[in-house]
């Protein structure tokens, strides 16, 4: 089984220790940070491995690509320390269990992958996706299983993850759209991070939106509305590609309102948090968010992620505040009419 590549001595020297200075669950010196991560490389107790919320956040605060969160995950693990009962974590194990069961458009050298996130079926539509959208791919075979680190079982990852990339390369598909970030993150981080081969190359879909929408820039009509942006956990796996957020809004002409809670100190959208930690960190993550959003005169709230729209659309819309995802927003743009409104 694959062993997690972590460097103990870049965590000794590292300056700044930001992995947990900037975390924003729990209060860190830079010595204190350095003591911590030494400790819980080496096997030893820390409330840390107690008080981790999963946010993925230390992914991207790491300057040296260390991989502390999968650290903190893997021990906790090995200490048998639970993020959630042991009845929720099975029956999301049993979720993405591989049963055979699993969808193919006409697959080409390039594919949409659409992970096991069923909206996707509905929000892939239109002319960003003429050219591509014959060829997808959807199911558990092809679910990149990140989602497992939020319940501290990086088992089932190293497990499942390789037979993903054999059923990838069965295809013979070079290229590979991830229209999810923990896809596109787990192609580009997790698997690396393990010694995991992906016989293909990952895309992210904002870098893909961002390209399709250059080509039909003529077609473009400024939207001429401001946006906050609802950021999920899992693309802090993925930082490199989060300027696309601000490219693609210039791109369309819609405004994104600068706010606390967004970028670097971006607040995920409460769901898994509340799932293992109570409703009392959901509802507060939550309620600072979105009066985030009403201070600074958010008119649409854009999602990323499906899970995170369908935990937060129905509470920004009685906040006065539109709920859309990426795509339909890009598909306003150039004058088609979003999956939300049809």
């Amino acid at each position: 089984m694959s062993a997690l590549r972590f460097n103990e001595d870049l965590c000794k020297t590292c300056p700044t220790c930001d992995c947990l200075v900037k975390c924003q669950y729990m209060d860190f010196s830079v010595d204190e940070a350095r003591e911590a991560m030494i400790r819980i490389y080496e096997g030893e107790d820390s409330f840390v491995l107690q008080d981790c919320v999963t946010c993925y956040g230390c992914e991207e605060y790491c300057r040296r690509g260390n991989h502390p969160f999968y650290l903190i995950t893997e021990k906790r693990q090995e200490k048998g320390i639970l993020t959630s009962p042991r009845a929720i974590t099975r029956q999301w194990i049993n979720i993405g269990e591989p049963l055979g069961k699993y969808r193919l458009g006409e697959i080409g050298k390039k594919v949409l992958s659409f992970g096991f996130m069923p909206e996707f079926l509905h929000l892939v539509k239109g002319k960003l996706f003429e050219d591509l959208m014959p060829s997808y791919i959807f199911g558990q075979e092809f679910f990149c299983n990140v989602v497992y680190i939020h319940f501290a079982n990086t088992s089932i990852i190293k497990k499942r993850l390789p037979l993903v990339m054999d059923n990838f390369k069965e295809l013979g598909v070079k290229e590979v759209v991830c229209m999810h970030d923990e896809c596109y993150g787990s192609f580009t981080s997790l698997a690396p991070a393990y010694g995991i081969e992906v016989p293909f190359t990952p895309i992210h879909y904002f870098e893909f939106l961002y390209n399709r929408l250059k080509e039909l820039e003529g077609e473009i009509r400024p939207l001429n509305i401001k946006v906050a942006y609802q950021r999920p956990c899992s693309s802090r796996l993925s930082s490199d590609k989060h300027h696309f957020v601000k490219d693609i809004m210039q791109l369309i002409g819609a405004d994104l309102v600068e706010r606390e809670y967004q970028d670097a100190n971006a607040l995920c959208c409460g769901d898994i948090l509340g799932m293992i930690f109570g409703y009392d960190i959901r509802y507060d993550v939550q309620k600072r968010n979105l009066d985030d959003m009403i201070t600074h005169g958010a008119q649409y709230c854009v999602f990323n992620c499906p899970a995170c729209q369908n935990t937060l659309a129905d509470k920004v819309i009685k906040r006065g505040i539109k709920p859309i995802h990426m795509i339909d927003l890009c598909r306003m743009a150039i004058g088609e009419k979003p999956e939300t409104e049809s």
